[in-house]
Formats: structure tokens, sequence, C-alpha cells
């Protein structure tokens, strides 16, 4: 299960760079071809979103079917131990999922903003050289 985690955080990293270059100022002329790789990095990045789904699903199993250290059951220090790494553990992952699933959101509303913001520009130089 490991590898799932090491795949996300490596998705998560490639998203925050690529929206780190669509908003760095001072690029203007390596700007073009950013957006044209966010674009087109779009559309495969998109099965973050189910495979975080997944991976919370998972989250969530393992968090109904973990063992409990309760009054009826005495656990040993090892095991309290486990247990409460077991939990800080989750935690850490629901966060790298929640951190995956807002840079995806931010890097498609930053990429369609730049888009779009550059047509208008192009209208602009347009409407310039007509009159």
């Amino acid at each position: 299960m490991a590898l799932e985690w090491v795949v996300l955080g490596y998705a998560a990293g490639a998203e925050a760079i690529m929206l780190l270059f669509l908003t760095v100022p001072g690029l203007g002329s390596l700007r073009r071809g950013i957006v044209a790789v966010a674009r087109n990095a779009l559309r495969p990045l998109l099965s973050v979103v189910p495979f975080c789904l997944f991976l919370l699903m998972d989250i969530y199993w393992k968090y109904e079917t973990r063992p409990t250290c309760d009054k009826q059951h005495a656990c040993t220090p090892a095991e309290y131990l486990r247990h409460e790494k077991s939990i800080i553990k989750s935690q850490r992952n629901a966060i790298l999922i929640a951190a995956a699933l807002l840079l995806y959101w931010l890097l498609f509303a930053v990429t369609n903003l730049v888009v779009r913001v550059d047509q208008l520009n192009q209208r602009l130089e347009k409407l310039k050289r007509q009159d």
C-alpha cells in the first residue's frame, strides 16, 4: 500500500510545481509552453480524483476494522503504540488526499483563467489593430 501513497505524493508534487510555474510572474515568454504542458497534463491528472476516493475508502475501512483498546480488551504498550501510529498515518494520508484534490482543482481553475486571459488579450490586440 505504500506505493499508492508515493504515487499520490508525486502527483500532488507535480500539480504543485505546475501551479507554481503558472502563477510566477515574469515568465512571459515561457507562459505559453507552461500553459500547454498544464493543459495537456490536466486530463491524465484527473485520475487523481477516483484514486483519492479509493484511498479514502481504504482509510475508512482500516478505521472501521482496527483493533480497539477499550475497557474490555487490555492493550499492551506495544499494541497501544501500534494503534496510535496507525491513527497518525491515517491522518497524514487524509491530509495528502485533501492536498492532492485541492491542488488539482486549483491547477484546473488557474489554467482555465490563464487561457481565458490570453484569449482576451488576443481579442484586445485584434481590436486595437482594427482601429
